[in-house]
């Protein structure tokens, strides 16, 4: 059985890598995503004027953790 050279070896290891790195890194939301987010909270709080920069981060923050 013929070993594998380096350089076989390396690429398995960065593709392995970069597998790894797709799967954990978590996915920016989208601006629509963060605009829809941002709706909803901003009618939650009974639609009020002055704080849309607040929920648009509020919205951002809560969807790259995961959580709504």
């Amino acid at each position: 059985m013929a070993r594998p050279t380096r350089s076989a070896a390396r690429e398995g290891k960065t593709k392995a890598a970069a597998e790894l790195v797709a799967v954990s890194a978590p996915t920016a939301p989208t601006h629509v995503a963060i605009a829809r987010r941002a709706y909803e909270i901003w009618q939650a709080k009974g639609g009020g004027h002055g704080h849309h920069d607040e929920d648009w981060y509020q919205a951002e923050r809560e969807l790259r953790l995961g959580r709504q």
